[in-house]
């Protein structure tokens, strides 16, 4: 993997993940396999930390777990990885996600529990999504997912979304009207939601590439709750 394409932060965060987490036997067997779920309980919360990471305004830790109504917020040097019940998020810097409370199954188990709703109010969040039902809310965008790869930025002036693989619904909130449905095996279908529509020639919502994200995240990240992202355990070379 050549690492120089990356942002600083994102290489160490890779690199940790490659020198750690994701060269134990267990998640090296799945990624060699290609199927058999992961044996071994999963690990809950904080998987990586890197620069400055706080949880609900402290600094955070490998191995905090993260409940509900827990906000995660990262400096411009800071990234980090999540898992909450099988799900697992990695946050880019300057991001700001919030898990809500309501969204959480009665009878919250860490051991087994997955988060219903994420809110991403700022920064970059790349999530690797069970096999249940789960709503991520933008500033621009309502996005109702199960199953999937997933990755959105939060900006000032635009939210972009691209969903890795799997389907979902992406409701843009500014025109709730022009819901997408979304169906996509390997970064198909990106958008880009615009905070002012008359900026951008009247719309609300606009077709975009793949940008600041990989294959080989999503296939680390799958790795550390023992699956494989669909379109395969290996990097898929896009067009150029």
């Amino acid at each position: 993997m050549n690492l120089s394409q990356f942002h600083p932060t994102r290489r160490k965060l890779i690199r940790t993940l490659l020198m750690g987490a994701c060269l134990s036997p267990a998640l090296m067997a799945v990624l060699k396999a290609g199927s058999a779920a992961q044996q071994e309980p999963i690990t809950q919360g904080f998987q990586t930390v890197d620069g400055d990471v706080r949880l609900n305004g402290r600094p955070a830790q490998v191995g905090m777990v993260v409940r509900p109504t827990d906000v995660c917020t990262t400096g411009a040097d800071g990234s980090c990885v999540i898992i909450i019940g099988e799900h697992v998020f990695l946050l880019r810097e300057n991001a700001e996600v919030e898990f809500e409370v309501e969204h959480f199954e009665e009878g919250f188990d860490t051991s087994r529990t997955v988060t219903q709703r994420i809110r991403v109010a700022a920064g970059a969040l790349l999530g690797g999504f069970a096999n249940t039902q789960a709503t991520i809310d933008t500033p621009l965008a309502t996005i109702g997912i199960r199953g999937t790869g997933l990755y959105v930025e939060a900006h000032a002036d635009r939210d972009y979304v691209c969903l890795c693989y799997g389907k979902a619904e992406l409701h843009p909130k500014l025109k709730p009207s022009l819901v997408q449905h979304l169906d996509t095996f390997h970064h198909e279908t990106p958008r880009n939601l615009f905070a002012d529509p008359l900026a951008h020639g009247g719309r609300v919502i606009a077709p975009e590439k793949m940008i600041n994200h990989q294959d080989e995240e999503l296939i680390m990240l799958e790795a550390l709750v023992g699956r494989i992202p669909l379109f395969g355990p290996e990097p898929i070379k896009m067009p150029s």
